[in-house]
C-alpha cells in the first residue's frame, strides 16, 4: 500500500473519484474518466448489491443514490468502500460496521434539528 500517498490516491486510482474540470472558478464538466480499472468496476457492482443491505453501509447507498442519481449514487459509496478498504489493509484492522453506524446516526440528529428549524419558520410565516 506504500504505492499510493493515501486513500483519495488509491480511490483516483480506481477510477473512483471525479474527475472535476474547474475553469474560472466554475465546474465546467464532472464526469468519470473512461480508464478502465478491474477493481474499480469490482467495487461499483458490489455498491448495486449493497443498495438491497439492511447493513448502514445500504443506508448510505441508498441516500446517496436519491441525492445524486443512479451513476453518482454508484461512485460514491464505491469510493467510501475503496477507503475502508485501503485504510482496513494498511492498518491491519477488521471491518467496524459501527463507525459508519454513529455517522448514520449524527446525520439523522442533523436531519431531525433542520426540520425542525424548517417547522418553526413556517409556524413564524403563517
Amino acid at each position: 500500500m506504500s504505492k499510493w500517498k493515501g486513500s483519495k490516491q488509491f480511490a483516483a486510482w480506481l477510477n473512483l473519484a471525479p474527475n472535476t474540470k474547474i475553469t474560472g472558478g466554475k465546474i465546467i464538466s464532472s464526469k468519470m474518466q473512461k480508464k478502465k480499472n478491474h477493481a474499480g468496476q469490482i467495487l461499483r457492482m458490489s455498491v448495486c448489491n449493497l443498495s438491497r443491505s439492511v447493513a448502514p453501509i445500504g443506508n448510505f447507498v441508498r441516500k446517496m443514490r436519491s441525492r445524486l442519481g443512479k451513476k453518482g449514487g454508484v461512485v460514491a459509496p464505491a469510493h467510501k468502500l475503496a477507503r475502508i478498504i485501503y485504510t482496513m489493509i494498511k492498518e491491519r484492522q477488521a471491518y467496524n460496521k459501527y463507525i459508519i453506524a454513529d455517522e448514520h446516526e449524527k446525520w439523522k440528529q442533523i436531519r431531525i434539528k433542520n426540520l425542525e428549524r424548517q417547522l418553526e419558520k413556517l409556524k413564524n410565516a403563517a
